[in-house]
């Protein structure tokens, strides 16, 4: 026999879970994006060859810009804290793939190692519509072919410190490309933050990896990559 009062302690265990479980879904964007997958495919296969003919007129071909937080995702993942962030995994990859450089968004002000207080930290930002501070000088864009910008989807949209980013920079005329980390809502509105910024860049077709399967090495992260890359013609 159960003692007296069990049921009313599992059904308020349960009640905890599932708002933990909502929160970390809406922080992370759980309602799906339609545009997903949108790009500009007749400019894929010509990627790789601009950045070549790039390469030798002396510019550069790709840089992989991103924000990544290791410690607020790790408060999540506590069975198997993260040795480096989702998304800077998946931006070491394209790195490596594209044979191209990276600039890591590194906050002034760092966010909080908890995850909740992290999400509040963020909302109450995009709320104030604020841009927050990164460190370091701007990468030089200019001498880019092909710019890719990922992150990990909080509250639907690029994290602001991103919009700092995209604010600081004009990349109308290049190739760009979104990737994302998130639990359920691919690539949110990457795509069109990307072309309502810049109308007349070459937006093309992104990649969005759940957050978790990355922690968990449920897929070949590598492999999405590089399969992916291939298509955009690398």
């Amino acid at each position: 026999m159960e003692k007296e009062g069990t049921n009313e302690k599992q059904n308020c265990s349960i009640y905890v879970i599932t708002r933990y479980c909502n929160r970390v879904s809406d922080f992370y964007g759980y309602k799906k994006s339609s545009s997903q997958n949108e790009g500009t495919p007749n400019s894929m296969n010509t990627t790789a060859q601009q950045q070549t003919q790039k390469s030798k007129s002396g510019g550069k071909g790709a840089l992989v810009v991103y924000f990544s937080r290791r410690e607020a995702a790790s408060s999540v993942y506590k069975d198997q804290p993260l040795e480096i962030g989702n998304t800077k995994k998946m931006a070491l990859f394209i790195r490596e793939k594209t044979q191209g450089d990276e600039f890591e968004l590194l906050p002034v002000k760092d966010y909080p190692n908890n995850f909740k207080k992290t999400s509040d930290v963020a909302q109450e930002e995009q709320n104030n519509n604020e841009r927050p501070k990164f460190k370091g000088s701007l990468p030089d864009v200019s001498q880019y072919v092909t710019i890719f910008i990922g992150a990990p989807v909080w509250w639907g949209d690029y994290p602001m410190i991103v919009h700092t980013f995209l604010d600081s920079v004009n990349l109308d005329g290049k190739n760009v490309v979104p990737f994302s980390t998130h639990e359920g809502s691919g690539l949110a509105n990457y795509p069109e933050v990307l072309k309502r910024k810049y109308p007349k860049a070459n937006v093309l077709k992104g990649l969005a990896i759940r957050g978790s399967d990355v922690a968990y090495s449920r897929v070949n992260v590598k492999e999405e990559v590089d399969e992916w890359l291939d298509g955009l013609g690398y």
